[in-house]
């Protein structure tokens, strides 16, 4: 019987780890989403490198599909150019070194000076490099405004 108690709270405390590690990598890939989110407004080719992988997989909502260099590339020159980005109803899931994001992005643009507005349902896949969280895929669908 004792045992038997013993071997209960050991369960419960190693549940307790495993909810305080998933927590906390959630926290992490929750920090990376916000650090992307800025780079979209603000884009640094160098900050922009420690974010994404080169393997990048960038789905935009038109039906677009970028690789790093040309996700850089389009940010970099402003004809993708992000104003202010709102990201809304997100939710984070990990598992083990990978990580996937859900939310809604309400954004104001000015795509090669032509200003306007966008609302897209988002999906972001991270995988964690060298204890970092860096992006490896991205698709977007445009939804109602």
């Amino acid at each position: 019987m004792k045992s038997f108690f013993l071997s209960a709270i050991l369960f419960c405390i190693g549940g307790a780890v495993m909810a305080q590690s998933s927590s906390r990598s959630e926290q992490e890939v929750a920090a990376a989403v916000e650090s992307f989110r800025k780079a979209l407004i603000d884009p640094d080719k160098a900050v922009l490198d420690k974010l994404v992988t080169d393997q990048l997989t960038y789905g935009h909502s038109s039906g677009v599909v970028q690789d790093k260099a040309q996700f850089e590339e389009a940010l970099l020159s402003r004809s993708s150019d992000f104003v202010t980005i709102d990201l809304t109803a997100q939710t984070i899931q990990v598992a083990g070194n990978t990580a996937w994001v859900r939310h809604v992005l309400s954004a104001t643009t000015n795509d090669g000076g032509k200003p306007g507005t966008t609302k897209l349902s988002i999906l972001l896949v991270w995988i964690k490099q060298k204890g970092e969280w860096r992006l490896f895929a991205r698709q977007a669908v445009k939804i109602a405004a």
